[in-house]
């Protein structure tokens, strides 16, 4: 791996990192308790853009190590949840990207990884406390990620037009 890439994916990294973080500090005003922007996908949809599905999964993966340390949430219950949504809805939206992006929009491939986001965290959740009851909040939950993907969606496809593909 080449300096260039490198530094920018660890610009990547650290973006994602404070969007991941700063996103946590303020609940926003939904009636459904952990809705969330999911604004640190954005930088995941570019760097399965711009580099691909490894360091996307790269990205995800030192995102979620990152803000888990800095809300002191390393290896608890919410860190399982963390990782498993970003690295299950990174996978799904890199896979969909390669191969099905004549299909779907950037904005389509956003909203899929938010509701598989959500599914496995709420999949994660359940089987944690063992108990198949927390599955009647999936539907609440996809009905958020549907409109939370489709605005990251929207600001990663204007931010596919705005950044030049050689200056990355």
């Amino acid at each position: 791996m080449d300096i260039r890439r490198m530094m920018i994916l660890s610009l990547f990294v650290a973006i994602a990192s404070i969007l991941h973080i700063v996103e946590s500090w303020f609940p926003l005003p939904f009636p459904i308790p952990g809705v969330k922007l999911g604004l640190a996908n954005v930088v995941s949809i570019l760097a399965i853009a711009f580099y691909g599905w490894r360091e996307a999964l790269l990205v995800a993966l030192l995102r979620v190590m990152i803000g888990s340390l800095f809300g002191g949430t390393v290896l608890g219950p919410s860190f399982a949840m963390s990782m498993g949504g970003a690295l299950i809805s990174t996978a799904v939206m890199a896979y969909i990207y390669q191969y099905h992006r004549s299909i779907f929009s950037i904005v389509g491939i956003s909203i899929i990884g938010a509701v598989f986001h959500n599914s496995a965290q709420i999949i994660i959740a359940a089987l944690l406390v063992v108990s198949t009851g927390l599955l009647w909040y999936l539907p609440y939950l996809i009905l958020f990620a549907v409109l939370t993907g489709a605005g990251t969606g929207f600001t990663a496809a204007y931010l596919l037009l705005k950044i030049p593909r050689d200056c990355l």
